[in-house]
């Protein structure tokens, strides 16, 4: 069964809330925004994360300049962002990818 929307714009809106003040609260930012379901984080040496909401799909989208493009759907089960190719956590690429740059966040 499809995702109904008004769950899923809450789940997406309390994602790029939560990495929002996941990623202030961390040190080696120059630029965070989130406007209109997309959260847009440039590090001190202009690398470019995105982070947004694909509403057809009842995704969301992750654009990194460590590891590229990846598409993550809600896990019920799991409670958590899971890949739609290969199940990893959006946490666990999220932190990963800031990791490979020398930036520490706590998920």
């Amino acid at each position: 069964m499809a995702m109904d929307e008004k769950r899923y714009l809450d789940l997406v809106e309390d994602c790029l809330n939560h990495w929002l003040d996941v990623l202030e609260a961390s040190e080696g930012f120059d630029e965070l925004d989130l406007a209109d379901g997309v959260l847009q984080a440039e590090t001190e040496d202009g690398k470019t994360f995105i982070l947004n909401r694909h509403v057809p799909l009842r995704q969301v989208w992750l654009s990194s300049p460590v590891s590229g493009a990846h598409h993550y759907a809600f896990d019920e089960t799991a409670g958590a962002w899971h890949s739609t190719r290969g199940g990893e956590a959006l946490s666990v690429r999220l932190v990963a990818d800031l990791a490979a740059l020398g930036i520490a966040v706590g998920a």
